[in-house]
């Protein structure tokens, strides 16, 4: 049997970045270290976590490329469904998200919305499709 277990984003703050999630999408803090490089959320069977900058550099030693850019957001995505695509997207920007790709429908009825969290990942706020 194979699961995805987590995705792991790397920040240079993980508290912050951990709160920005939990205050947005109402999520809970599962895990964190002392040394707050490193944080788990509970987002389902799959958790959603965080590392350090550092802390990733000390286990990648190759190297890799952050998610801060200057003006496009990181090639990958996050996706959230809930039924008020409109209210989520607020309460995003409210806590520090900006708006990236406005509200539209898509062909097949489902609702999306594009916003950059404050790391600059590209998070998807959409209604599931049907």
């Amino acid at each position: 049997m194979i699961k995805l277990k987590y995705v792991i984003l790397y920040v240079e703050d993980v508290e912050q970045s951990m709160n920005f999630y939990k205050n947005t999408f109402d999520t809970e803090i599962k895990f964190i270290t002392p040394e707050k490089d490193y944080g788990e959320l509970l987002t389902g069977e799959t958790s959603l976590s965080f590392a350090s900058v550092s802390l990733a550099a000390s286990n990648i030693k190759k190297g890799f490329v952050t998610a801060k850019t200057d003006d496009k957001p990181f090639g990958m995505e996050l996706g959230f469904i809930t039924d008020d695509v409109e209210a989520l997207v607020k309460k995003a920007i409210e806590n520090g998200a900006v708006l990236y790709e406005d509200i539209t429908v898509k062909p097949w009825g489902q609702k999306t919305a594009y916003i950059i969290d404050p790391n600059n990942y590209l998070v998807e706020i959409c209604t599931e499709i049907q």
